[in-house]
């Protein structure tokens, strides 16, 4: 049978320039056509007509183009989903073709929240790294609710991150557990006193994630400090947790850090733990994984060990800052 002969539904993808899906997804990614071409290395006439071609192919509006606004339709944004399955699954294809090789090769993409610190984790990689010479590593460092996306998008190979609620459609280990603590920094008045009064932090300044909003992973923070009396709103918020560590030590704020990465900056003495010091929050840190994506020979093996070497060590042993 003939192309042309074929319905429209069955020409569409015979008939569309899949060099225009990637461009699209830079558009809604760079949120704006000129960001897009700088990013591309492209004319912004170029990108323009790219998308205008689109939109003629799909016979939708994807992106409402108006002085000052940018906007995605609804087509353009079911369309930007599945721009990126596509784009992660061809990502895969230089590990999936790499098999005529005796020696364990390939790439692992990883996207991990910020300063995930995991001693069990790091001599597992190292263990691997050692093992399999010939495969290569990419980290991506991405808010939780990005890394989750990423995932379920198939655009990486595995993710670490804090989670809210449980994914529908990924499988999720918990990696590690850490407690969190209130600390002030070396500038802070509170700091030199030798003992804290709980009531001295009532109405305190306090910096905090962007994640600890009613419902995010790190709402127990908000829990915690409402427990102490701090002040109703925040000074400083970031979704990283080096800023935060910066915020606390130029004392815009008090904020929280997990014990076990706070512990250094504490006997370097640049922060202090401040009350209270017990029924402290704990949060789960997790591997994400996408069970629909068609594992590499280096992410399966990666995946097994990993399962495997986290399986025989017990969670007691990977939750930190117990002590």
């Amino acid at each position: 049978m003939k192309m042309m002969s074929l319905p429209q539904q069955q020409r569409f993808p015979w008939n569309l320039d899949w060099n225009l899906l990637r461009t699209f997804m830079v558009v809604v990614e760079q949120r704006g056509i000129s960001k897009a071409a700088d990013f591309l290395g492209l004319k912004q006439p170029t990108v323009s007509a790219a998308l205008k071609r689109l939109e003629q192919t799909t016979g939708k509006q994807l992106i409402i183009r108006k002085p000052n606004e940018f906007t995605i339709t609804r087509p353009g944004q079911a369309l930007y989903t599945e721009c990126a399955k596509i784009f992660g699954s061809i990502s895969q294809l230089p590990s999936l073709l790499d098999v005529d090789k005796a020696e364990l090769r390939g790439h692992l993409s990883i996207a991990i929240t910020s300063s995930v610190m995991s001693e069990h984790f790091d001599d597992f990689l190292n263990r691997f790294a050692q093992t399999h010479p010939h495969v290569t590593y990419s980290f991506s460092v991405q808010e939780s609710e990005d890394v989750e996306t990423m995932i379920s998008q198939n655009r990486a190979s595995f993710g670490i991150c804090l989670l809210s609620k449980m994914p529908k459609n990924l499988k999720t280990m918990v990696l590690y557990r850490e407690f969190f603590g209130l600390f002030c920094g070396a500038r802070h008045p509170l700091f030199a006193v030798e003992e804290i009064d709980p009531d001295a932090l009532k109405g305190e300044p306090f910096v905090a994630f962007h994640t600890e909003a009613e419902g995010g992973p790190l709402e127990v923070i908000a829990h915690l400090r409402a427990r102490a009396g701090f002040a109703n709103t925040w000074r400083g918020v970031s979704s990283s947790l080096n800023e935060i560590r910066r915020m606390i030590m130029s004392n815009v704020g008090i904020g929280a850090l997990p014990l076990h990465v706070a512990r250094q900056d504490v006997l370097a003495g640049n922060i202090r733990q401040l009350p209270p010091y017990d029924a402290l929050p704990m949060v789960n840190i997790y591997l994400v994984t996408n069970p629909a994506r068609r594992q590499s020979d280096a992410e399966a093996a990666f995946l097994t060990a990993c399962n495997a070497e986290f399986d025989a060590i017990d969670i007691e042993e990977r939750t930190y800052g117990l002590e």
